[in-house]
């Protein structure tokens, strides 16, 4: 379950999501919240981990506003009700009927819940205190949320979001000097009319799959069924690898585009220890 609220000073955004982590930036911004949680303790393990590599190594973390996601290991169902509301709302499985009205009271007035429910994607926004405007989106299908465990030997604990704290004046400062710097070099790309340009699209190439019909008996029919042989799969298999192989040979021959802001702060008249401040003290 996915719940998100648009920045102001400290606006929480939450998501909580069970078999599946995913999160919307977006909403957030550098002032947002981000919080995700996931009832397996792995999984929320290698999303830390994936977020490590993102913020060390991809380029897209200094391209765009980021709001850094925390991730807590629990069970969504189990989280306390009287908990923050926000702007958006994402569950990433099956919810019971039984369970909606449960996801509803983490919307604050003007947001947005999106979750599987009843093999539909339903989104509810909250209009009122107590008003509701719901609405399909697509048929889905989804593994059901597991269940708390309501028994007294092994009750389950409530889940507890973390704390909105307060940025500290040196954060905020690094926030604002490398938005700053962002937008004096997107002002400088449009002045001097440099065209954006768009990654080429990878082409797929078409697989040729031989099809051999065989025959079924059906009562006193013989009814011919197309059947496509483990050659064949073998053959897709060796293809689609030989098809990757190439598309990371032309990715590393391309000449991957300089890091404008990483530049300009290492360029800037600054102690070197406050340049690898500003950088999040990335590599590359």
């Amino acid at each position: 379950m996915l719940l998100a609220k648009r920045p102001r000073a400290q606006s929480p955004f939450l998501e909580v999501l069970q078999y599946q982590l995913s999160f919307v930036h977006a909403a957030s911004g550098h002032y947002g919240i981000n919080h995700g949680v996931e009832i397996h303790t792995d999984v929320v393990d290698y999303a830390r981990e994936k977020l490590d590599n993102f913020i060390k190594n991809s380029d897209s973390f200094d391209k765009f506003e980021f709001c850094e996601p925390v991730f807590v290991v629990g069970n969504c169902l189990d989280i306390l009700s009287d908990s923050l509301q926000y702007d958006r709302v994402y569950c990433g499985a099956g919810v019971q009927k039984d369970h909606e009205n449960h996801m509803k009271i983490f919307l604050k007035v003007g947001g947005i819940l999106v979750m599987p429910m009843e093999d539909q994607l339903t989104q509810i926004m909250r209009t009122g205190q107590n008003t509701w405007e719901t609405k399909n989106i697509l048929a889905v299908s989804f593994a059901p949320l597991i269940q708390p465990n309501r028994s007294d030997c092994f009750k389950s604990e409530n889940v507890k979001l973390p704390p909105v704290t307060v940025r500290c004046l040196q954060d905020l400062a690094r926030i604002y000097i490398r938005r700053n710097l962002r937008n004096l070099i997107n002002q400088e790309i449009q002045a001097k009319g440099i065209p954006h340009k768009v990654p080429p699209k990878r082409k797929r190439k078409k697989l040729r799959r031989r099809k051999i019909d065989t025959y079924v008996f059906v009562g006193n029919q013989l009814i011919p069924q197309p059947f496509d042989s483990d050659e064949d799969d073998k053959m897709e298999e060796e293809n689609r690898e030989q098809e990757e192989k190439e598309m990371n040979e032309g990715l590393k021959q391309e000449e991957a585009p300089p890091n404008l802001l990483r530049e300009r702060i290492l360029n800037l008249p600054l102690p070197e220890s406050l340049k690898a401040y500003l950088t999040f003290y990335r590599q590359k």
